[in-house]
């Protein structure tokens, strides 16, 4: 089993950014019934953000909420939050004041009903060095507010600045078939040779990798219709590699979600690789059970297959906007 902050975790985690950030949140009984599931079958690194809906109510609130009812839980979960940003806004602000109010402002939030195991900042902030922003965490742990210190969306160079000034927990990137860019641009590389895991955020590629076959799936308010690649051109093009992944679902009598998975967890056991463990977000429970529950790892020829798969469907369309 791998490890966070020194905690046997799951080989795949819990991404609870739909609880609250979604154009219809479900209702929080519904939540509660997601969270309970994902800690049932094993799923107990769970992301939040500050970002995470609005300042009224994100991933923090709705916490408070699940760990007030449930106290019992809050000593079995591996907390990963993520803030630093301006408030109410998805621009980053590094200063050692904004980081400070981030970090205060949920622990406000949470209000003692569990820890921050993992903070990190959402976004790297341009103006800032990242020496400057773990030092600023750093000071944060020894204050006791924080248990460690995590990275989101940064490259190679980053993580080594980073962590030769203090230890990095872990490294939140991007990950699925549709997203591979850290196996090629030494992120993944970086964080294996310092033995830092990966979380793997979007693993089911923004939903497409679920088995979509068209853009009227995704509702209208949805942040996905503003994305690249979920243009009409871009989306077609795109769902060649789906039904490719669809096929080889269907002959492993899996959903083709539980490839995609499958998939990222089988890059763990290749040579030069760190742990890497997905973080989907099911929002109801029989999708936690789906993300948790018979995911198949690849065989070396499966891999191959996969590898042939991505090569010939060329992604279309930026990742991020």
């Amino acid at each position: 089993m791998p490890s966070l902050v020194g905690k046997e975790v799951g080989h795949t985690g819990y991404g609870a950014m739909r609880l609250t950030w979604h154009h219809q949140p479900p209702p929080e009984d519904v939540c509660f019934e997601t969270l309970n599931t994902a800690l049932e079958y094993g799923a107990n690194s769970w992301n939040g953000g500050e970002l995470y809906g609005t300042p009224d109510y994100n991933s923090l609130h709705l916490l408070n909420k699940y760990f007030t009812k449930y106290p019992e839980n809050a000593a079995k979960v591996v907390l990963n939050i993520k803030g630093g940003l301006k408030v109410g806004q998805l621009i980053p602000d590094g200063s050692e004041a904004n980081i400070r109010r981030s970090v205060d402002e949920c622990l406000r939030l949470l209000d003692g009903k569990k820890k921050i195991d993992i903070f990190e900042c959402a976004r790297q902030d341009p103006a800032f060095p990242v020496e400057h922003t773990v030092r600023v965490l750093a000071q944060c742990v020894r204050e006791g507010k924080i248990g460690a210190i995590g990275l989101s969306e940064v490259d190679a160079e980053t993580i080594r600045r980073a962590h030769k000034v203090h230890p990095i927990a872990s490294v939140e990137v991007e990950l699925s078939l549709w997203a591979t860019e850290i196996l090629d641009n030494d992120v993944a590389k970086t964080c294996a040779e310092l033995n830092i895991p990966i979380l793997a955020y979007s693993p089911l590629g923004r939903g497409l990798l679920t088995g979509m076959t068209s853009l009227a799936e995704v509702p209208e308010g949805d942040i996905r219709r503003h994305m690249s690649r979920f243009q009409e051109a871009n989306f077609q093009q795109n769902l060649k590699l789906m039904n490719e992944v669809n096929s080889l679902a269907s002959r492993k009598g899996v959903a083709p979600a539980q490839i995609a998975l499958g998939w990222i967890l089988s890059l763990s056991n290749r040579p030069g690789m760190p742990t890497i463990m997905p973080i989907p977000g099911g929002t109801t429970k029989d999708k936690v059970i789906q993300n948790t529950q018979g995911v198949p790892l690849l065989s070396d020829s499966e891999l191959a297959e996969v590898d042939a798969i991505l090569k010939e469907n060329t992604v279309a369309g930026t990742r991020q906007p």
